[in-house]
């Protein structure tokens, strides 16, 4: 691959540790070549350190220019998705102005998609032998579920109504529904619903037939519209029986919290339960009866969930779901995910200057934690509604494809063992994630964006970089965005500019942000947020949790995650999977699982044991968390255990719960907090998990040596499996002229087993209610009563009661001292022709 730059005496600070090297600027990395005082070129050392940093995983790159008379070096500073800081130094302001105009524009591909690495990236002889492509077959993956033309009819069928994305665009091909509803029926449904995403099913227990569906949110409005379709198709899925007017809305059983975060006393339950589920009379199992309690799961704050009434949305009228109880989780929106990892970047910016700890009051204000337990306990209550009291569950949020997707993998992760093998979680992220659309392009944001390529003020020049000092502002690079100003505007289709409801926060975005006609896209930064990095850090509690039930290991996951974001296969390129097969994604890059495939014995779980005994403890088929034992994922975030997780008792859960207040008060703060944080961890120094890999730059082209296997060279093409994952963020915005609805404030989160909070009426009006009230153990949910006009008026006058700013508490661990020591990671080498960071 063609060096495009190449910069001698380039000094990298990483962690405190100051590196002196070549600068290499190639078509899609960056590539830091460590080398020694009295070396002229990189070549000089028989094996050279190299790192390298894919520009998709940029999200932040700062110039800053110094004069000649400063005495101080200019200087570009990077934080990337992966968790990487690093300062590069340069000896002259020419040469790092030079550096820092590659990187925009190479860094800022602004609409197009085929021009990423995975459009030109050579897979080597290992990968390809394999074809990841074909790892995931629908019809073979619902026949594993007992669905099938060939086998006995389950209640359910293969539909073919979305032949060619006619129907819904978003939805894969292959939907299965109910055998009693026809396509004709579903065609109708599919107007209630958000996008046509009509209830699908995504999981079939194999014990109790009990499902997993999931849809977009209904249109029901402020006129409390219905659909009789959509009703019967709701019914269909639930093998519906009708139950008495006060089970509209769910009330879930309290039990001790030890009880419900721990697997054994979960699998107890489920087994002392067996008795209850069979009849008296005839001596047969009871699946479908009077002791199911079906669940639809809105995923959302009951605020969010009223707000979207304004626009024609909202949630069910639960008058005419009597099949069924109704449970709102506090999930964040999207918005707020990214505020969250917003502030983790910022508690941990200064890793590239400083070796000693980030700020623990910045990690425990930022929420982050809090929200992967909110994802953890729905996905739970879902496991055991499922599970333990075989009854029927249907998940949606707005759109159906960002905190559904989350809810419904986890949940298929803990109730069936298939979805921990190494192919089983392959093909659970095809189905739940790829097939039913989530938004991986407008999520990731792997175009770039120009507003993150920033030239700091000049009257800063002279100065040395002090902590905490990372935002650039100036007007160097005012030009620059002028013409990126106009060449999105030039891009813009006024045709396609029918705007629609943000999946959140009555924000509008226009659908000209997902494609044009020639394929062009832009990055959003509104539309950008961590969702499948969340989904990925709560299997990893898991996984670190139930150290023997997983068949990957944590590696994997984390090099899932760098791979979100690398650009380097064509998995997550697209929005759907109708985007993927116009684009023909499969003939032109290599996929990703192709890559796992062919290193598998590096992510593989020695520890584990696919026996499956419900009698005996810890082989159960359930597998539930730990609530009491969420941390945070140190390994992704470049630091150790010691110095990211509290390992004295869980933090107070008042200080948690005022913790989350704090953030969501912050002024930065829109929309909802995270959940209560019942346990916030720290960190200290900063430390690199990689392997150096060994490989030697020529002068025109890259040859790369495997620290840990054969090596493969290819001059024009180099196989980069870069440095380890560490981040992603999140955004969504309008790309028309006119300013959006501020977003709506949220309640603070609760969790779901005390309380749900935002409750509906006899007859089903949602109440938004701003601080929900938590309900003494033992006694029932508070039910409101309120009617259409109520509900208009509470609507109406959200503005005003967002408007008011409630005293903050401090949160927790803010008079925690720093840990200052340091612990070397794990060495062992990540894969041929690896990657690695700095430091």
């Amino acid at each position: 691959m063609e060096v495009k730059k190449s910069i001698p005496n380039v000094t990298a600070i990483n962690a405190g540790k100051v590196t002196l090297g070549f600068l290499n600027i190639l078509e899609f990395h960056i590539v830091f070549v460590e080398t020694k005082k009295g070396e002229d070129s990189p070549t000089q050392r028989a094996k050279p350190r190299q790192s390298y940093i894919a520009y998709p995983l940029l999200r932040s790159a700062i110039f800053r220019p110094t004069p000649p008379t400063s005495g101080q070096q200019s200087s570009i500073r990077l934080q990337t998705r992966d968790f990487t800081f690093i300062t590069f130094n340069f000896e002259t302001e020419s040469r790092a102005r030079g550096a820092f105009e590659c990187l925009r524009t190479y860094g800022c591909r602004l609409a197009s998609i085929d021009k990423l690495y995975a459009f030109s990236y050579k897979a080597p002889p290992q990968e390809r032998g394999c074809n990841g492509w074909e790892v995931y077959n629908p019809r073979a993956e619902y026949r594993r579920q007992g669905i099938s033309d060939k086998l006995p009819d389950k209640g359910w069928r293969i539909s073919t109504i979305n032949k060619n994305y006619t129907f819904s665009p978003t939805y894969p091909e292959l939907i299965v529904v109910p055998s009693s509803i026809s396509d004709n029926v579903l065609k109708y449904a599919g107007t209630h619903r958000s996008r046509a995403r009509i209830p699908a099913l995504s999981y079939l227990h194999p014990v109790n037939n009990c499902s997993i569906t999931r849809s977009s949110q209904p249109h029901v409005g402020i006129t409390r519209k219905r659909s009789l379709q959509d009703e019967r198709l709701v019914a269909a899925c639930f093998s519906a029986i009708h139950l008495g007017p006060s089970a509209s809305q769910v009330e879930i059983t309290t039990y001790p919290e030890s009880e419900l975060s721990e697997t054994e006393k979960a699998e107890d339950n489920l087994i002392a339960s067996a008795d209850a589920c069979y009849d008296e009379k005839t001596g047969k199992r009871v699946v479908y009866g009077a002791q199911q309690s079906n669940l639809i799961v809105d995923a959302r704050p009951t605020l969010n969930a009223a707000a979207m009434q304004l626009v024609g949305k909202g949630s069910e009228n639960m008058d005419f779901y009597k099949c069924a109880k109704k449970a709102f989780l506090y999930i964040a929106n999207i918005h707020v995910m990214r505020a969250s990892l917003d502030q983790v970047f910022k508690a941990l910016q200064d890793a590239d200057i400083s070796p000693l700890p980030p700020s623990r009051e910045l990690l425990n204000a930022s929420g982050w934690i809090g929200h992967i337990m909110n994802i953890l306990d729905g996905s739970a209550l879902i496991a055991r509604q499922v599970g333990i009291h075989h009854s029927h569950v249907l998940i949606h949020c707005s759109d159906g494809w960002d905190r559904t997707s989350q809810l419904s993998a986890m949940a298929q992760i803990m109730l069936d063992p298939y979805y921990r093998t190494f192919e089983g979680f392959i093909v659970l992220v095809e189905k739940e994630w790829l097939a039913f659309g989530h938004n991986f392009q407008r999520r990731s944001g792997i175009l770039g964006h120009e507003d993150w390529f920033k030239i700091q003020n000049d009257a800063m020049a002279g100065s040395t970089i002090q902590p905490g000092e990372n935002e650039g502002q100036g007007d160097g690079d005012r030009m620059f965005r002028t013409m990126v100003s106009a060449t999105r505007r030039f891009l813009k289709q006024p045709s396609q500019a029918d705007e629609i409801v943000s999946d959140d926060d009555l924000e509008s975005v226009s659908s000209n942000s997902k494609s044009s006609a020639n394929g062009q896209r832009l990055t959003v930064l509104k539309e950008i947020s961590p969702v499948f990095h969340q989904f990925l850090e709560a299997t990893q509690q898991l996984v670190r949790q139930c150290p023997n039930r997983f068949e990957f290991n944590e590696r994997f996951l984390r090099r899932l995650f760098y791979h979100t974001y690398s650009c380097q296969y064509g998995e997550f390129l697209y929005n759907s999977e109708k985007d993927r097969k116009e684009a023909q994604v499969a003939e032109r890059t290599s996929s990703v699982w192709d890559y796992f495939l062919s290193r598998r014995d590096m992510f593989t779980n020695k520890q584990y044991d696919d026996t499956i005994d419900d009698t005996v403890r810890g082989k159960e088929r359930l597998l539930f968390p730990n609530m009491k034992d969420i941390k945070w994922w140190h390994e992704l975030y470049g630091r150790t255990d010691e110095e990211m997780n509290v390992t004295k008792s869980a933090v107070n859960h008042k200080d948690a719960i005022a913790a989350g207040k704090e953030f969501a008060e912050s002024p930065k703060t829109t929309g909802e907090p995270g959940t209560l944080i019942v346990r916030v961890e720290t960190e200290s120094g900063a430390y690199q998990d990689n392997q150096p890999s060994t490989s030697q730059i020529e002068p025109l082209g890259v040859t790369s040596t495997a620290s840990d296997g054969p090596s493969t060279s290819n001059s024009e093409n180099p196989v980069i499996n870069t440095p380890s994952p560490r981040d992603s963020e999140a955004e969504q915005r309008s790309e028309d002229q006119e300013t959006p609805p501020a977003p709506v404030p949220s309640p603070l989160p609760v969790p779901h087993k005390s309380v749900l909070a935002g409750v509906e009426s006899a007859h089903g009006a949602l109440i938004p209610e701003m601080r929900p009230q938590v309900a003494k153990k033992g006694a029932p949910s508070p039910t409101i009563g309120a009617s259409d006009e109520s509900l208009v008026d509470g609507i109406s006058s959200l503005a005003s009661v967002g408007g008011s700013k409630q005293p903050s508490t401090p949160g927790s661990g803010a008079n925690t001292p720093r840990s200052t020591g340091k612990k070397k990671a794990d060495t062992s080498s990540y894969m041929d022709q690896e990657m690695t960071t700095i430091g």
